[in-house]
């Protein structure tokens, strides 16, 4: 304290502070407005992210009808000089849709440098392997690089209906050596999936050029978001023996809460929750089965 001289005497002058109990009540409201805060920004993040993966969605519609427009039919889904069906093992020649559609996604030069007789897993190949277009990799997906640090896909092709190995007689619109017209979708375009989200797993053995199920998916599922990284487990299905983990394809997924967006062949792209009627879903990813479907 300190002391002054005034008409009445000797006076006293106190300085004003914050008590400590004031001190915890101001930090106190500063940790409600942080915490109510945080939630609002990662929303906030999560619809930019949700946004930019519609974007790219479209982009690789776009670049699909482009492909038809110019080839009289849409892309394979994976082109292998074997009958099928094709198996999620890093063996054969498995050139993907993904491929094929590069030339229209401004990725001319990828294009050239792939050595689609050589296939998706040879060394000749290996620098497109690790290079990461930017329309295939979802900014809410955390996993978008194996432990051979090749780039995987966050989108595949709808190869079928329902749960089915990847073949030549699929009624999806992606398939085995598939050669669909637009006028070969009876159901129409858009009531027809044409891609949608994955779930990937570090695990994951192949890559984004891949026809295997790193590229192709079913309508038999759409899977719950997941907030941590799937295992190969997980991945190939509970109980499954090796000869059916190796044919087993899977539905498709995202880590956007509560479903996954998906491309109709009408360059459309629509938000499809995890709790669509599985009958509805699987009739959204044949072509031609004739059903009337609301979702």
């Amino acid at each position: 304290m300190r002391f002054r001289m005034s008409g009445q005497g000797l006076g006293i002058l106190r300085r004003r502070a914050f008590t400590l109990v004031e001190l915890l009540v101001v930090i106190a409201i500063i940790g409600i407005l942080v915490g109510l805060l945080l939630p609002a920004v990662q929303a906030a993040r999560e619809a930019a992210r949700r946004s930019m993966c519609t974007n790219n969605l479209m982009q690789l519609g776009i670049a699909i009808h482009h492909f038809e427009f110019n080839m009289n039919r849409l892309p394979a889904g994976v082109t292998d000089g074997a009958s099928g069906p094709i198996r999620n093992e890093n063996e054969g020649q498995h050139v993907s849709w993904t491929v094929q559609i590069l030339p229209y996604m401004e990725e001319a030069a990828a294009f050239s440098k792939f050595d689609q007789v050589a296939g998706a897993y040879s060394k000749a190949n290996e620098v497109v392997l690790k290079y990461a277009p930017p329309l295939i990799t979802c900014p809410s997906n955390p996993v978008f690089r194996n432990e051979s640090d090749q780039v995987i896909s966050s989108y595949a092709g709808c190869h079928h209906g329902e749960e089915a190995p990847i073949a030549e007689d699929n009624n999806g619109l992606l398939f085995l050596n598939s050669r669909i017209r637009f006028a070969d979708i009876l159901d129409g375009s858009s009531h027809t999936i044409l891609v949608g989200e994955l779930v990937t797993s570090k695990d994951e053995k192949s890559n984004w050029t891949s026809g295997t199920r790193a590229t192709l998916r079913n309508a038999s599922s759409i899977r719950e978001p997941k907030w941590a990284i799937p295992t190969a487990s997980e991945s190939a299905g509970e109980g499954d023996s090796d000869e059916k983990s190796s044919l087993f394809v899977g539905g498709f997924g995202s880590y956007h809460t509560g479903g996954a967006q998906i491309l109709f062949a009408d360059g459309s792209v629509q938000f499809v929750t995890q709790t669509i009627d599985s009958v509805a879903l699987h009739a959204l990813g044949n072509r031609e089965d004739g059903e009337l479907v609301s979702f």
